[in-house]
């Protein structure tokens, strides 16, 4: 057991070792260290005055300069985090999965906050909402990349931007848009993947479907049941149905019993059918890609369905193909419980723009940390059913 606290310390000091140029001065880059100890360590919630107390300190106040006062670059450690979770549990057949979840918040005053529905509370509460990328691969699940969501009553109003701290640069964006920049780093930045997928928030904008399709981008992304889509050449009459009148016209033999992948409670067992969506071929490679409609029926009521907009090379637009794709979208999920359950990415006491930026991007980065130790261990072929409770935790990030 100390073998293993010794080994996961020198392993934290060397992901210390990779963000430490990041901070010009002493005392923030060795509060970084300490503040990335806090968010792993057992302290029941990660407020600033528990970290600080779990750090050995009288005062939160090293924490909040941390966060709100020291000089250093949030995105510049985001860069550092999606290097980190590439080297560690990248791979060209992975997925990258956009999702957003939502932080209730108390008052007016956190940057970004509104009363708006949250799952959290089931009901209509104050929050922040944040769109966030993450990739998803047979090693494991960590984050890549994270906004803030700007509602535009907050984007337009100047004084409201002022106290937060809202840079001059950031401008209203839907949370497609955000998706879509974010995206569009990780292609730059050559980010290994074979897939993209996301809920329907993003599978709706058909900006951002087709921006993917110029980038010959194969995706799987969730649409509401009344999408209008080309169900069939313009001179058939119809031709324009929605998702779900274009699912209802197909066979009950067009359905097959497939799995999404493993969930808490065993495989994830539903009714799926895949059929073509028509468009216009001006080109031989455009030709080579497929447009379909993946729709997903429970085993239990078949009037609970979910539908995919598929675009894929023709050979790879198959159910068995597919299916594992969309089933991946529920790896960012369990990624929000995790980071949210054991580094503390909703236990913030930050209202300004930035401060948000550096606690989430430094709670993703303790995130990425624990799914590459359990990876390495993965890889290695320990089963680990005792242990300290740290241990414990990093086993459900496999």
């Amino acid at each position: 057991m100390i073998q293993t606290a010794l080994a996961w310390n020198q392993e934290l000091t060397k992901l210390h070792g990779r963000i430490a140029p990041r901070f010009a001065r002493s005392e923030p880059r060795e509060r970084a260290l300490g503040y990335l100890r806090g968010l792993l360590s057992e302290v029941k919630r990660k407020n600033g005055w528990q970290m600080a107390e779990a750090l050995g300190e009288a005062t939160p106040y090293g924490t909040q300069r941390l966060l709100n006062g020291s000089q250093w670059d949030a995105d510049a450690v985001r860069d550092d985090l999606r290097k980190y979770a590439v080297e560690h549990l990248g791979s060209d057949d992975g997925v990258l999965v956009i999702d957003e979840t939502r932080f209730v918040k108390k008052g007016t005053e956190s940057v970004g906050v509104k009363r708006q529905y949250t799952g959290t509370t089931g009901k209509i509460d104050n929050c922040q909402v944040g769109v966030f990328l993450c990739q998803a691969t047979e090693s494991g699940t960590a984050f890549l990349d994270r906004r803030l969501y700007l509602p535009e009553e907050w984007a337009t109003d100047v004084e409201r931007r002022r106290k937060a701290g809202v840079p001059e640069e950031v401008e209203f964006a839907t949370k497609p848009e955000l998706a879509r920049q974010m995206l569009e780093r990780a292609f730059n930045e050559g980010v290994p993947r074979r897939w993209v997928t996301g809920d329907s928030v993003y599978g709706s904008s058909r900006k951002l479907r087709r921006w993917l399709e110029e980038k010959r981008q194969p995706f799987v992304l969730a649409v509401p049941s009344n999408e209008s889509l080309w169900a069939g050449p313009i001179w058939e009459d119809g031709q324009v149905q929605t998702a779900a009148e274009i699912a209802d016209r197909l066979p009950p033999e067009a359905f097959q019993r497939l799995s999404a992948g493993k969930g808490s409670k065993g495989e994830r067992l539903y009714e799926w059918a895949l059929t073509p969506l028509w468009r216009l071929q001006l080109t031989a490679e455009e030709q080579a890609w497929s447009h379909a409609l993946l729709i997903r029926r429970s085993t239990e009521d078949p009037e609970e369905a979910a539908y995919y907009v598929v675009f894929a090379p023709r050979e790879e637009a198959s159910l068995e193909t597919v299916v594992p794709v969309a089933g991946m979208r529920w790896r960012i999920e369990e990624g929000f419980e995790q980071a949210k359950g054991v580094c503390g990415l909703d236990e913030y006491e930050v209202r300004k723009y930035g401060a948000w930026h550096r606690h989430i991007t430094l709670s993703l980065l303790a995130h990425a940390f624990l799914a590459a130790l359990a990876a390495k261990e993965q890889k290695k072929g320990i089963q680990q059913t005792t242990g300290t409770s740290k241990t414990k935790s990093m086993s459900s990030f496999r």
